[in-house]
């Protein structure tokens, strides 16, 4: 009997071990995993993303300077057009033949010259021996000077026809792609008319103009005075591009200066930059948007946009998994989004667990499996362990 009682008793410690190992095993088996990333602090450029348009670098609209038919149109519309490349031929026979009439008259005005200084010096000598009157010598001298009066408005006749017919050749005033033609072979165009016969436009470099609220730009000097962003680095400020079809610009631009005043409509500063555009991808008035970088935020961190959540009254937050693998709820204070993370300033502290994945089903203070992402799943606890591999011995 004492035999069958020790027995007895074995079996019942074994089956009390049996049922206190098993709700340890049930914990563990419910415990949710989620996959955390362990956040760092870097820094992190402060990179203001701004709307803009595309602008010519220069534009000049070309207009005739004198009237007439038009002869000629040598250029190719949309073609690519050098300075003082021929544009439009206007009909040059008119002043051609007052060129040549302004000539003529320079000539005889300069054969009178020449016969009257020589009856000045002739006079200028002979009233020394008093052969003529210092009267005569007088007016000799002063019809010199008329006829070298009529020799110079004769010059500045001739010249303002040489002006005249040079006009009837249009040449383009700066380099650049040039544009429709208002006019063809054959039309009538008038000196200084409204209508521009072409548009030259320069495209290599080009500007983008973008357009900063007052108050953000105000924001960011005083982060930068309280130390919360530091200045970037050189003189320059670099530009990036993303197109409308949301690709970025292979080039980057530089920031050429920022507008002095703010715009009392929109509240606005302007700000422009300039960018390579060899290959002509950028035409004027395209719509961009054009990331600045504008400082650095010291000791920040990046989370991606799947663990940042909002309340309902906006106010950023996130789920950490604290040193006894347990949920968290963090308010978080962010700055700015960059690609699929946002930059937090504010409520987190380098090392913590965040959760990316799961978000869904935790609820605060509850017992999680954290993974790390591409990486194998943590214990819940490490009794778990010991728990599983002891109760299959004791079964035994």
């Amino acid at each position: 009997m004492s035999k069958l009682s020790g027995l007895a008793l074995i079996t019942v410690f074994l089956l009390a071990g049996c049922g206190k190992s098993e709700p340890d095993t049930n914990a563990a088996a419910q415990a949710l995993t989620v996959t955390v990333v362990k956040v760092k602090a870097e820094n992190v450029p402060t990179v203001e993303e701004l709307p803009g348009r595309t602008a010519a670098y220069m534009i000049a609209e070309v207009r005739p300077q004198v009237n007439g038919i038009i002869l000629q149109r040598p250029f190719k519309e949309g073609a690519e057009v050098k300075a003082g490349q021929l544009l439009y031929q206007i009909d040059p026979a008119v002043y051609q033949a007052v060129y040549d009439a302004a000539k003529a008259s320079l000539a005889r005005a300069e054969s009178s010259r020449y016969a009257a200084r020589l009856k000045a010096e002739r006079y200028a000598e002979l009233v020394k021996i008093e052969a003529v009157s210092k009267q005569a010598s007088d007016e000799a001298d002063a019809a010199l000077k008329q006829i070298d009066a009529d020799v110079a408005a004769a010059k500045a006749v001739l010249e303002r026809a040489r002006i005249d017919l040079a006009y009837t050749k249009v040449s383009a005033p700066i380099s650049g792609r040039i544009g429709r033609s208002a006019v063809t072979p054959g039309a009538l165009v008038t000196a200084n008319q409204a209508e521009a016969l072409a548009t030259v436009q320069q495209l290599n470099p080009i500007y983008v103009d973008v357009t900063q609220s007052s108050s953000d730009m105000m924001r960011m000097k005083r982060d930068l005075e309280q130390g919360k962003l530091k200045h970037v680095g050189g003189n320059s400020v670099s530009v990036q591009l993303v197109l409308e079809d949301g690709s970025i610009y292979a080039k980057e631009g530089k920031l050429a200066f920022s507008e002095v005043s703010v715009d009392q409509g929109t509240g606005s500063v302007t700000l422009r930059a300039v960018f390579p555009n060899a290959e002509r991808v950028l035409l004027p008035g395209m719509y961009v948007r054009a990331r600045i970088t504008q400082g650095v935020h010291s000791d920040a961190i990046l989370v991606p946009h799947a663990a940042v959540s909002r309340t309902p009254l906006g106010a950023a937050m996130v789920m950490v998994v604290n040193a006894e693998n347990k949920v968290e709820p963090r308010p978080v204070k962010t700055a700015q989004s960059i690609g699929d993370q946002w930059v937090v300033i504010d409520g987190l502290a380098p090392g913590e667990r965040v959760i990316t994945e799961g978000l869904q089903k935790v609820k605060p203070d509850m017992l999680v499996t954290p993974q790390q992402a591409d990486a194998k799943p943590e214990a819940a606890s490490p009794e778990n362990n010991t728990t599983k591999t002891a109760a299959p011995a004791a079964a035994k």
